[in-house]
């Protein structure tokens, strides 16, 4: 293969882990992919990504780009070369992942009740009572099932020897599963016997094992609650995944002006009247879910929304004040919180982080701006970012009087180099650096994680930013069923 057109000018990139390749040729994942599409010549291999494009275009795959106050909306950019992991190498991951999620869990629980993590010094409190998504109103409050994180993206990454890290985890309002579930389906349609034929696990149980953790949640002794997802409406970047996932659920998709509450119910107006609602999966933000409550010029939310919550009659997905526990200042403390909680070793590593609230460590990465990752702790989305070693000497400045001014409003980590993986572009395959966000469900009944995840990949030639916002694109990813040759699926 290595003598294939689309291979000519593959150049692993020094120092960076690649998904496909190694020293020795092609990784043992790739091996059936690659003999796959071996007969085939660049026109086919260009037909299929100009399809692919197509695909998407005529499903209105998009996702919005505010830039200078204008949304523009988008075609989600699609690779169609997949990322692949072994059987092996996932089962580690899902371990790590599901290990993560128990401790965060706790530590939500923990810190908005007893606080035994702080009074044994384990947390500084003042990092926890500073951070603006610690919610004072979750404080004693009682959570179905003491779950906080039903649904979580955990973003992983790859160092140049192979090693995973864990880069953010994002346990409010995760998006991008939509994309996992239409990136499969459409390498279905370009690539319809490569699936089974590589022993692929399938992803599309995600929206039937959502929807039975929601329904697990509600209170009132009914054989079919009323479960609702909330958009924040036709604006919002995500809106294409809100209508996906209630469409697959088949639930109805409401707006906050869709709801109304009344001792301490909610309901949901319908043509017939009133119908209660027993869960809610919101994808609105804390601050704008009841304007009683919280932000009072909130035209998103619902007001009582949170009264009913807290007296029990509603289940809110994910928990209110989920933040404290994403707070990319809280992240440094996550091995301390396995290891205190659980009394178990991290089996995923965190990537060094220094807060920069402390003295020392602002001076250590003044002194090495250019090898360091800088991030404001409360941002998304590739936003309020600065990589040292792509920055101007006027940006640093600016970055340096803005950590001076707020310090604990930002972390510094090394710039980690992120593996590469082979994406088609201009009809060859070149090496682009990815992450991967896996999805958790945490139900009644334990953490399910569906065998793939969403795959970013930074389509910029040398980019080391995979956000969609930042011009960043995605790929189907591929965990292969153990050697055992069972039916693969979508």
């Amino acid at each position: 293969m290595e003598g294939h057109p689309l291979l000519g000018n593959y150049h692993n990139q020094p120092r960076v882990w690649d998904e496909m390749f190694d020293a020795a040729g092609i990784r043992p994942a790739y091996q059936q992919f690659v003999s796959s599409i071996q007969d085939l010549s660049v026109d086919e291999m260009t037909h299929k990504d100009e399809l692919a494009k197509k695909l998407f275009m005529s499903q209105g795959i998009t996702f919005t780009v505010y830039s200078s106050g204008e949304g523009i909306e988008k075609i989600f950019p699609f690779d169609i070369v997949p990322r692949i992991l072994e059987a092996a190498e996932w089962k580690h991951i899902e371990a790590g992942i599901k290990q993560r999620l128990k401790a965060l869990n706790i530590f939500l629980k923990d810190i908005y009740n007893q606080q035994f993590i702080i009074n044994d010094g384990i947390v500084p409190a003042k990092l926890i009572y500073s951070c603006p998504n610690f919610v004072r109103q979750m404080v004693n409050v009682n959570v179905p099932f003491d779950i906080y994180t039903h649904i979580s993206g955990i973003d992983l990454i790859r160092d140049h020897d192979g090693t995973y890290y864990v880069l953010e985890d994002n346990l409010r309002t995760p998006s991008g599963v939509s994309y996992m579930l239409e990136n499969r389906s459409i390498t279905y349609r370009i690539f319809p016997d490569l699936l089974p034929k590589n022993n692929v696990r399938s992803v599309k149980d995600y929206p039937d094992l959502l929807l039975k953790n929601l329904v697990a949640l509600a209170n009132r002794q009914k054989s079919d609650p009323t479960v609702v997802l909330l958009t924040p409406g036709i604006y919002n970047s995500a809106y294409f995944e809100h209508t996906t996932l209630a469409r697959l659920m088949g639930i109805e998709l409401v707006e906050g002006s869709d709801l109304v509450v009344d001792n301490h119910r909610v309901y949901m107006k319908t043509t017939t009247g009133l119908k209660q609602v027993d869960v809610i999966y919101r994808r609105v933000d804390d601050d704008f879910i009841d304007p009683l409550v919280f932000r009072p010029d909130s035209m998103l939310g619902v007001p009582g929304i949170y009264g009913a919550y807290r007296t029990g009659h509603v289940a809110i997905v994910n928990a209110m004040g989920n933040g404290v526990a994403d707070d990319k200042a809280v992240y440094a403390f996550v091995p301390d919180m396995i290891r205190y909680y659980l009394n178990e070793e991290p089996i995923l590593k965190n990537v060094p982080t220094y807060q920069l609230a402390d003295p020392d460590n602002r001076k250590l990465v003044f002194k090495n701006m250019d090898q360091m990752v800088i991030k404001r702790t409360n941002e998304s989305g590739g936003y309020g970012m600065l990589i040292g070693s792509a920055a101007t000497e006027k940006e640093m400045k600016a970055f340096r009087v803005a950590i001076e001014e707020d310090p604990r409003s930002f972390i510094a980590q090394p710039i980690i180099s992120l593996s590469s993986a082979p994406c088609y572009i201009n009809g060859v395959l070149q090496p682009r650096r990815v992450d991967l966000r896996p999805y958790a469900l945490y139900g009644p009944e334990g953490i399910d994680i569906v065998p793939g995840g969403l795959t970013r990949v930074a389509l910029k030639e040398g980019s080391l930013v995979v956000n969609s916002s930042q011009g960043g694109g995605s790929k189907d990813t591929w965990v292969l069923a153990s050697p055992n040759p069972s039916a693969g699926g979508a």
